[in-house]
């Protein structure tokens, strides 16, 4: 049973959201997304609520995905209204990031600084002060992956916790040697 597909969706003032051959396409201030719903899965849009549900006797094979549907429909609502945004944290002594135009660069321990095509419809910010990445943008998607594709450049170690990390991460710290003593 689904309980995430079953919950109703509220269309904000301001967003148009229109459904024709099963595709999904919102509009409002930070542009337009689409996504393609499944052939199975029905679409109401009543008093700027919106309702997914699924037929009763396709119930086994699509209630996996009713869920999953309604919460990739809701994102993309919700990215055209208020979009999303992430925050990353660079940690390390003289890790430093910077953007110009399009192009992220990262000096983050390496002989060579990382250049990083910064993707279409997504804003990054880097605060040098605080070491702070901010990424925004209207698709959830996408911002998590880019986001993603940061961190994994450099991870942060467990011993000092130099890398990069979300904001808000716990990272699990362990002890480092310590002297040897006796024998």
């Amino acid at each position: 049973m689904s309980r995430i597909g079953k919950k109703v969706i509220n269309i904000p003032a301001g967003t148009k959201v229109e459904v024709k051959d099963n595709v999904v396409t919102a509009t409002g201030k930070l542009g337009t997304l689409s996504y393609a719903v499944p052939a199975d899965i029905n679409i109401n849009i009543e008093n700027n609520v919106m309702t997914l549900s699924i037929d009763e006797a396709k119930k086994k094979q699509l209630n996996a995905i009713h869920g999953t549907t309604r919460a990739n429909v809701f994102n993309i609502i919700e990215g055209v209204t208020n979009g999303f945004n992430k925050n990353l944290e660079i940690n390390g002594l003289g890790y430093r990031a910077s953007v110009a135009g399009n192009k992220l660069t990262l000096e983050v321990g390496f002989s060579h600084p990382v250049v990083m095509d910064v993707p279409a419809g997504v804003s990054v910010a880097a605060d040098p002060k605080s070491n702070l990445i901010e990424i925004k943008g209207s698709d959830k998607f996408v911002i998590g992956d880019f986001a993603a594709k940061i961190r994994r450049i450099r991870p942060p170690e467990p011993y000092k916790g130099s890398g990069i990390k979300y904001q808000g991460e716990h990272i699990a710290r362990k002890a480092g040697k310590t002297a040897a003593g006796g024998k």
